[in-house]
């Protein structure tokens, strides 16, 4: 009997860890796969709704993810820069000059003989004895400014209170049109009054400041003048003044700008944004 006993088999049991099949693990998987498509989802749904500039933004990412990130760009959100563009539309930087570099001294030069031959020219005008002193010129950071003010005691170039040109004062702005006409340089033309009210009271002094300078762009344009050769007409009324003064009568004056050519995109609509309304 004890033989029999030593000779029982050894019966091994096995058991199975946890609580049942539905504890497993391959419901983790479907859920990530799930999230990640209810991710996708909304981010599709997002895009739809954004501008066409945000769209062209996600898609210069995806097309070249490595020029992106070269450009520094973080985003297309607000706060991030401007979005990418398509290789053909890639525009270069927009630089704007720096007054100390940009004014060349071939401008400066230019421009200078440019005052010296226009005097020359006014010297041969009768009138020009009476109205010597109503006229200035100086180099300034935006090119040649030819300052035609009004005299205290006289009028010197318009009636009173009117955007008239006088018929014995238009001989000046005649020869300095024949002048400027032969330079590539483009103009502006500003009007200027003192503090004291207009004459008429209907007239105020935005209007005569801007009449007046539109005036004189006219005879001169008839004069010498190309065509296009003026770039703006401006009407400052007394807000900028020469005189410290503000009703002193030399402030009423008109003042012909010849641009440096280094600063003329200055005065160009260079790019368009976009529209804010239709973004908020």
């Amino acid at each position: 009997m004890a033989e029999d006993n030593e000779q029982q088999p050894i019966i091994i049991k096995r058991i199975k860890k946890g609580h049942g099949g539905h504890h497993g693990g391959s419901w983790k998987v479907a859920l990530a796969d799930f999230m990640t498509a209810m991710m996708a989802f909304f981010l599709v749904m997002w895009l739809v709704g954004q501008s066409d500039r945000v769209k062209e933004a996600v898609a210069g990412y995806f097309r070249d993810p490595g020029r992106y990130q070269e450009m520094g760009k973080s985003g297309v959100l607000k706060g991030s820069d401007l979005s990418v563009q398509g290789k053909a539309e890639k525009k270069a930087p927009i630089k704007k000059p720096d007054n100390a570099k940009s004014n060349s001294s071939e401008e400066e030069k230019k421009l200078s003989l440019t005052a010296r031959l226009l005097l020359q020219e006014l010297e041969k005008q009768p009138e020009f004895k009476r109205l010597k002193k109503n006229v200035k010129m100086q180099i300034t950071s935006e090119g040649l400014r030819i300052i035609l003010n009004e005299s205290e005691d006289s009028p010197a170039f318009f009636e009173p209170g009117s955007a008239k040109l006088l018929q014995k004062s238009a001989i000046i702005l005649v020869t300095i049109a024949r002048q400027l006409g032969q330079l590539t340089n483009h103009l502006v033309i500003e009007g200027h009054t003192d503090k004291s009210p207009p004459v008429r009271n209907e007239y105020d002094n935005w209007n005569l400041s801007a009449d007046r300078a539109n005036s004189a762009r006219q005879l001169m344009e008839v004069s010498g003048l190309y065509g296009g050769q003026v770039r703006e007409v401006r009407g400052f009324a007394d807000k900028f003044p020469m005189v410290s003064d503000p009703k002193d009568t030399r402030n009423r004056r008109v003042t012909l700008v010849v641009l440096y050519e280094s600063r003329e995109k200055m005065y160009d609509q260079i790019e368009v944004g976009d529209d804010l309304l239709s973004e908020i």
